[in-house]
C-alpha cells in the first residue's frame, strides 16, 4: 500500500530530526557545495579567430570540467593519478637513431599500419611525443595519448631523452630543456623517413618546455604543422621556488631528485668522465642536481643561468605554428602566477587554455578516474583537429600556407 503525501511527509520530518541524520545530510550538502564550485568551464586565453576554431573543432575547451569529487586540490590529483591512471596496452617498435657526437636517443614507434582513415604510411599523419623529465614511452600519460592518436588513425613515436628508457648512454651527454639539438635529429629524421606526412609535436612537462623551446628556435623551419603542451613549466625559476616549498619537497621534489640521481648511477660509467658523480648524488632538489649536473654538461655558468635560458614563456613570439597549451591552476609544478597570459593575449597563433584544478598532468575526473580524462580528450580533440583541418586553424592563427613546411 502507497503511502500518503502526508504520511511521506511524515517520515522525512522524523528522519531528518535525528542529529546524525542532520548532520550527514549537512556534511552531504556542503560537499556537493563545494565539489559543483569546483566545476567550471576552463578559461581559454587566445585570439578570437583561434578561439573560434578550438571551440568548433575542440568541444572540451569549451566544457565544465568536473575534478574527481573526492579528490581536491593539485597536489591531491597530482599523486593520485600517478598512482591510479591506467595503462593502455601498446607494443612498440623501437630504434635506436645515433647522433653526431656519437651518442643514441630511444625512439619508440607505433606505426599503425592498420589504420583505415589513413592506410598509405607515406602520408599517414605522425605524432611526436616527447615525454616529462626523467620519464619515457612507459608513462600512463604517454600511453593515453598514443591511444587518442592511433584510434584516429595517427602514427606515434615517442622520442625518450638519452638514457631515460633503458637504452645504454654512449657519451657523457643527457638532456636538457634548454638544448634542443636532440629533437632537431629526430624530427629531421622522422620527415626524411615520411616526408609527405604532418607532424604534431606534444610535450608534457619538461617536454613541453623542450617542444616550445624548440618551435621558438626553429621558426617556420621546425618541421612541424603544430605543438601541444600539458603542464609546462613557463618559468623554470619561478617552478623551482614552489617545488621547494616545504610540502611539495616532501611530495615531489626529493622523488623526482631520486629518480635524477638514479640516472646518475645508472650511466656512471660514462658520466664520471665529466662530472663529480658522487657530489651530484648528495643533492637533495632538483635545482642541486641541476646546479651539480645539468649545468655543467651543457656548458652553463650557474644553475640560474640554465634556467634563465629554459623558461619558454617569453620565448613564445617567435614560435610561427598552432600551438594550445593545457594547465591547471593549482598544479604545484608550474604555479600560476608564473603564466603568460600577457603575452599569449598578443599572439595570434597560441592558446593557453587554464583549469582551475587539476594538479601536474593530472585532470582527473570521475568518481574511478583510472581511465581516458580531460587532458586526454582535449589532445585527441586537438590532433584531430589540426591533421583535419590544416588550412582553417592555419587560417586562424594568420598563417599563410607558404609558411608551412
Amino acid at each position: 500500500m502507497f503511502l500518503s503525501h502526508l504520511d511521506l511527509w511524515r517520515s522525512y520530518l522524523e528522519c531528518v530530526s535525528r542529529p546524525y541524520t542532520v548532520f550527514v545530510c549537512s556534511i552531504t550538502a556542503a560537499l556537493y557545495y563545494l565539489w559543483g564550485r569546483k566545476c567550471q568551464a576552463p578559461a581559454l586565453v587566445c585570439s578570437e579567430a583561434l578561439s573560434a576554431f578550438l571551440q568548433e573543432h575542440c568541444p572540451a575547451v569549451a566544457e565544465r570540467f568536473s575534478p574527481t569529487p573526492w579528490c581536491w586540490g593539485g597536489r591531491l590529483q597530482t599523486l593520485v593519478c600517478s598512482v591510479l591512471k591506467s595503462r593502455p596496452h601498446v607494443t612498440y617498435r623501437n630504434e635506436l637513431l645515433r647522433t653526431d657526437d656519437g651518442g643514441q636517443i630511444s625512439l619508440d614507434w607505433v606505426d599503425n599500419q592498420a589504420s583505415a582513415a589513413h592506410p598509405e604510411s607515406s602520408t599517414r599523419p605522425t605524432v611526436l611525443i616527447l615525454p616529462g623529465l626523467a620519464g619515457n614511452s612507459k608513462q600512463p600519460y604517454v600511453l593515453h595519448a598514443i591511444s587518442q592518436a592511433t584510434r584516429r588513425g595517427y602514427r606515434c613515436v615517442v622520442f625518450n631523452n638519452r638514457g631515460a628508457a633503458g637504452e645504454e648512454l654512449l657519451t657523457p651527454v643527457t638532456y636538457c630543456a634548454a638544448n634542443t639539438s636532440d629533437l632537431e635529429r629526430v624530427v629531421g629524421h622522422i620527415k626524411g623517413l615520411y616526408p609527405q606526412a604532418p607532424v604534431l609535436g606534444a610535450g608534457v612537462s619538461m617536454g613541453g618546455m623542450l617542444l616550445l623551446n624548440y618551435l621558438a628556435r626553429k621558426r617556420t623551419e621546425s618541421g612541424l604543422v603544430a605543438g601541444f603542451t600539458i603542464s609546462v613549466p613557463w618559468d623554470a625559476t619561478k617552478s623551482s621556488v614552489s617545488m621547494e616549498e616545504p610540502l611539495n619537497w616532501l611530495l615531489f621534489n626529493k622523488y623526482l631528485t631520486t629518480i635524477l640521481c638514479g640516472l646518475i648511477t645508472r650511466h656512471r660509467k660514462v658520466l664520471e668522465k665529466v662530472v663529480d658523480v658522487d657530489h651530484v648524488l648528495t643533492a637533495q632538489t632538483v635545482r642541486e642536481f641541476d646546479e651539480r649536473f645539468t649545468s655543467l654538461v651543457f656548458g652553463y655558468k650557474s644553475c640560474m643561468d640554465y634556467y634563465h635560458d629554459a623558461s619558454p614563456d617569453k620565448k613564445l613570439p617567435n614560435t610561427a605554428v598552432p600551438i594550445l597549451c593545457l594547465n591547471a591552476a593549482d598544479d604545484p609544478f608550474s604555479p600560476q602566477y608564473a603564466f603568460p597570459l600577457t603575452i599569449v593575449q598578443g599572439l595570434p597563433n597560441v592558446a593557453l587554455l587554464l583549469t582551475a584544478h587539476g594538479g601536474h598532468i593530472a585532470f582527473m575526473q570521475g568518481l574511478f578516474p583510472r581511465g581516458e580524462n580531460y587532458m586526454d580528450r582535449l589532445f585527441g580533440q586537438f590532433v584531430q583537429a589540426v591533421f583535419e583541418h590544416p588550412r582553417d586553424i592555419n587560417k586562424a592563427c594568420g598563417i599563410e600556407e607558404e609558411q608551412m613546411t
